[in-house]
């Protein structure tokens, strides 16, 4: 485990989250990043880490991969957590127990649901033999972007540990991903996780707020160049060259387009996973 200090943070204007037409449209937002006013918190951080057992109010999951006790279904199922909010797990008819398999928790944006988060890689995931676990927000987005690390972590680490004692997952081919609030999610419990994800996928993020910097995960970002909800100028423009100073190894691609995922740009990032694999066996025929 290596820890280094490193942290971001992102402060809203202003945000107004609605649903129209069942689609998720934030009508106003922007960020901006103080990375040395929070380097001392950070600080603080880190060492009441090695003083003690990780917290949730660090934003740390305790979750890691395991040899599964049980055998569950394929296909799209609920998680069976929480009857109110809960999150979807997507296992490929190809999961074969003998063979663990990668794994993407995906997050959704603002005002979404697990299938908002499931639908950013389905298309490409049975192809891929890529598991996917969405769960819920307990809120309207996520805890952070309210105020704090908290309940959404918690759900989150349950949602892992089930899917561990149920599925093989392979610990090198564990990534966390999100569109636009679910973004900076993944890159703030990424970069506070980077022990346990070796991968973070975000498609146009806001901003990120680590509660601290554990390992050095590989970085796939994303973002419009027309995006008018999180504008590409005060959110990846500013991120990305942040998380290159920090020594991260970023894969950043900037499209013509507003604030969405294009196809294409979710082959790119599944792409950009998958050649992750370049010490991987070739799965036998």
């Amino acid at each position: 485990m290596t820890e280094t200090g490193f942290s971001g943070s992102g402060r809203r204007v202003s945000r107004r989250h609605f649903l129209a037409a069942g689609a998720v449209t934030i009508t106003a937002a922007a960020v901006a990043f103080d990375s040395e006013r929070m380097a001392g918190s950070a600080g603080m951080r880190s060492i009441r880490r090695q003083q003690g057992t990780p917290t949730v109010e660090e934003g740390r999951l305790l979750a890691r991969p395991v040899a599964p006790k049980g055998e569950g279904p394929t296909g799209i199922q609920p998680l069976g957590l929480d009857g109110r909010r809960d999150g979807l797990l997507f296992v490929p008819t190809t999961y074969r127990r003998d063979r663990p398999a990668p794994l993407a928790l995906m997050l959704h944006g603002a005002g979404g649901t697990a299938r908002h988060g499931l639908d950013l890689l389905l298309p490409l995931a049975e192809e891929a033999g890529l598991i996917l676990l969405a769960p819920d927000s307990r809120g309207r987005t996520w805890d952070v972007i309210l105020g704090g690390y908290g309940a959404d972590i918690s759900f989150i680490d349950r949602a892992l540990a089930q899917t561990f004692d149920r599925y093989a997952v392979d610990p090198e081919r564990l990534a966390v991903g999100g569109f636009s609030d679910g973004a900076s999610y993944a890159l703030s419990v990424g970069i506070t996780n980077g022990d346990l994800f070796p991968h973070i996928v975000a498609f146009s993020p806001g901003f990120m707020a680590p509660g601290g910097q554990v390992g050095m995960p590989r970085v796939f970002i994303s973002h419009g160049t027309r995006d008018e909800v999180l504008p590409i100028d005060v959110t990846s423009r500013r991120i990305v060259p942040q998380l290159q100073r920090a020594g991260y190894d970023i894969d950043y691609r900037e499209f013509d387009g507003p604030h969405t995922v294009p196809p294409d740009i979710a082959r790119e990032a599944m792409d950009w996973f998958n050649a992750e694999r370049s010490d991987a066996t070739p799965p036998s025929s």
